[in-house]
């Protein structure tokens, strides 16, 4: 048997049954477009996720109180942990290769401005903040370079407060109230939106000494520090724990260079996203179901014709290939179908909610198409074994 008539025959046996064929290879088209859909949502989600991370820049290391690593044993009269503080925030200034250091403190305050009050989200920073975040202030000036432990009552407005208290008008110099103590506005951040799910605008930055009274903390929540970006944050890191343990006398603090941070938010993405793509294969393997049911019905109904490709002098293994053929052309039809069904309702989805992160994962589009092409091979393997197997004789008495 010829390569050609070898596909013709199996074209012709696919077509036989039109109806019969594109239901079975609607469940590979399924799951192939529910795979390619799936993971664009899980990859656009991905991307987006370390995108809003990685807006503030990428050399980032940040310092917290407190060891995160278990150890054994008792710790005695060496356990106690020691607060992170303004003087630690300065003292790291001085590691080499490091650009800015700022003190940061978190919490809600009621602000009463022009006869106005909301709660917002209120930060306890240092002068450097806006550097080390790469922020910029669209009005006025940031909190000046004051004593850290007796700054002037300055406060700077985010974008959605400047509007909420002052609307059109000027809030430079005027008064407000934060946590019952008065403050001059010095400046208004640019609009910077929501990130992660906080509005980075509905906030006030105060001096984080300042915050630490307010909030009746003895410590700092944590420490950023923004360093060379050629510089290797490893080695950065070292030497900020060198610097912390001698002001500390232990190493009663956590360091973790951002870099550390993007690869476990990059491995937690990945496995979601990995999930949902296994979730979406669950339609390839249905769709498998139906390639090999169909199959089993195609190997009983064709009996005869089986038996005559024998007495003609067809191999076992061309038969075999026959059917192997009829399979895996099925899904390889139903994994064009869905491709194409896949792509349409990615772009559509995105033109419909553009905020919505759609972005395509080629290598689970090509993984989903293999998949569908295997998939139809292993059901058809045993279809095709048994009708190579038959007895051409008693195939050729079936009716």
């Amino acid at each position: 048997m010829r390569v050609a008539d070898l596909f013709s025959l199996s074209f012709s046996a696919l077509t036989h049954h039109p109806g019969r064929s594109l239901l079975s290879a609607l469940g590979i088209a399924v799951g192939v477009a529910a795979v390619i859909l799936l993971t664009a949502l899980g990859e656009g989600l991905h991307q987006f996720v370390l995108a809003e991370f990685t807006q503030f820049g990428t050399n980032l290391i940040s310092i917290s109180p407190g060891k995160i690593q278990t150890h054994g044993g008792s710790v005695g009269m060496f356990g106690s942990v020691r607060p992170l503080s303004l003087r630690d925030a300065e003292a790291l200034r001085r590691v080499p290769q490091v650009i800015a250091s700022n003190p940061t403190l978190q919490g809600n305050a009621e602000v009463e401005g022009k006869g106005r009050s909301r709660r917002v989200t209120l930060y306890g920073v240092g002068t450097d903040f806006a550097r080390v975040f790469s922020m910029r202030v669209a009005v006025g000036t940031f909190l000046p370079p004051d004593d850290a432990a007796a700054p002037r009552a300055y406060a700077v407005l985010g974008a959605k407060v400047r509007n909420e208290l002052f609307g059109a008008d000027s809030p430079l110099g005027q008064r407000i109230r934060v946590g019952g103590q008065r403050y001059r506005v010095i400046g208004v951040m640019a609009a910077k939106g929501q990130v992660l799910g906080f509005d980075l605008d509905d906030t006030v930055y105060i001096p984080a000494a300042r915050a630490l009274e307010l909030f009746n903390r003895e410590g700092l929540m944590e420490i950023q520090v923004s360093h060379d970006p050629v510089a290797d944050a490893d080695a950065v890191a070292a030497s900020i724990k060198r610097m912390l343990i001698a002001r500390h006398g232990s190493e009663d603090f956590t360091v973790t260079p951002q870099k550390e941070q993007l690869a476990v938010l990059d491995s937690i993405l990945s496995v979601l996203t990995f999930a949902v793509a296994a979730l979406g294969s669950i339609s390839l393997l249905v769709g498998g179901v139906g390639i090999l049911t169909l199959m089993t019905i195609s190997v009983a109904e064709r009996t005869s014709e089986i038996g005559l490709l024998n007495a003609l002098g067809a191999r076992r293994s061309q038969i075999m290939a026959l059917f192997l053929v009829e399979a895996m052309g099925l899904a390889a039809l139903g994994g064009a179908a869905g491709l194409a069904i896949g792509l349409g309702l990615a772009e559509a989805l995105h033109t419909l909610a553009p905020a919505l992160p759609v972005r395509l994962a080629w290598n689970y589009v090509l993984a989903a198409e293999t998949v569908a092409v295997v998939i139809g091979l292993a059901a058809g393997v045993d279809p095709a074994r048994r009708a190579a197997g038959m007895d051409p004789v008693q195939a050729l008495r079936t009716e």
